[in-house]
């Protein structure tokens, strides 16, 4: 698919579909077939295969060709089965527009163009709609961080609180909810390393004319903002350690009690045992095996010895 937007005013327009791509500012390419491979190469773009987006040199994420700098990062969004991933994306600037080739969908690419006139610098050249994309897309990566942050919350209160529940579901499914949230941050992590290089690779790029004094707060604002959430990240990192190994504690306390439970059944079970293995052995001479009340007295012996166990153990408080 392609999407095509020239700047209406501070906001963006998005251009029909088959239209000149000539006035656009900024040409989106998601999933691009060869047609539209083909009307961005008319333009003067090389187009990147995902292979060569996926490739982790930075002389591939990272370099300038024909008058274009190729950026590539790496953002979490939607596979096409609506599926968590993180994919690559290559910003491809141009001195009259920024086009992007993607093969996922993250989700500053559907929020920003409704947003283009309430983030960063603008949309009214490649430059300025670049680094208010990048600022849309470092707000959704704090989003996810923030909502990562929540849910861990919500488990660590299931997990700690007294009277939770802690069968062995209960439990697992805080796992699978502790796993989640730390896959979701480091790919949060990653994302935000990427762009970090892809940043500092477009300020170094800036020239010393007055646009480019202009953008290099913005840049450097940009990164102090990159910084604060590999902070963030860093200190999410700590508690999904911290909530594992919490629930993984009370896994074992959960499996150590069931043991427990089963050791001391076992042994209020012994003496009985005892006695009727005695007992049952069927011995010509054994002297109780004629009398009238052998058969209670063995009996009463097995519930004396099983009671008494049960009542030593609640005395020593193991039970």
């Amino acid at each position: 698919m392609l999407f095509a937007y020239v700047p209406d005013g501070p906001k963006l327009k998005q251009l029909p579909n088959g239209v000149d791509l000539s006035p656009a500012v900024w040409v989106d390419l998601y999933r691009p077939m060869p047609g539209q491979v083909e009307a961005a190469q008319a333009m003067g773009v090389e187009v990147p295969t995902l292979a060569d987006m996926e490739e982790i040199e930075v002389s591939n994420r990272l370099y300038r060709e024909n008058g274009a700098d190729y950026l590539t990062v790496v953002l979490p969004g939607l596979s096409e089965t609506k599926t968590p991933i993180s994919g690559p994306v290559c910003f491809i600037l141009r001195p009259e527009r920024l086009v992007t080739v993607r093969h996922h969908a993250p989700r500053p690419f559907e929020t920003y163009p409704v947003r283009a006139d309430k983030v960063g610098p603008g949309c009214g050249d490649p430059r300025r709609l670049f680094l208010s994309l990048i600022e849309e897309i470092i707000g959704r990566l704090a989003d996810l961080l923030e909502g990562s942050g929540r849910a861990l919350d919500t488990v660590m209160g299931r997990v700690f609180s007294e009277g939770a529940e802690t069968t062995d579901n209960a439990l697992q499914q805080a796992l699978r909810e502790v796993a989640r949230e730390s896959d979701l941050v480091s790919r949060v992590r990653l994302s935000l390393l990427t762009m970090e290089r892809a940043i500092s690779y477009f300020g170094q790029s800036l020239d010393d004319g007055a646009e480019g004094k202009l953008l290099r707060p913005i840049v450097k604002g940009l990164m102090r903002d990159i910084q604060a959430l590999e902070v963030h990240g860093d200190f999410l990192t700590s508690r999904v350690a911290m909530a594992s190994d919490v629930t993984l504690g009370m896994v074992n306390l959960v499996q150590n009690k069931t043991v427990k439970i089963v050791s001391v059944v076992a042994v209020i079970f012994l003496p009985p045992t005892v006695i009727a293995s005695a007992y049952g052995m069927n011995f010509a001479n054994m002297p109780e095996l004629d009398w009238r009340f052998g058969y209670p007295m063995a009996l009463g012996l097995m519930l004396a010895s099983a009671v008494g166990t049960y009542l030593f153990f609640k005395w020593k408080r193991w039970l």
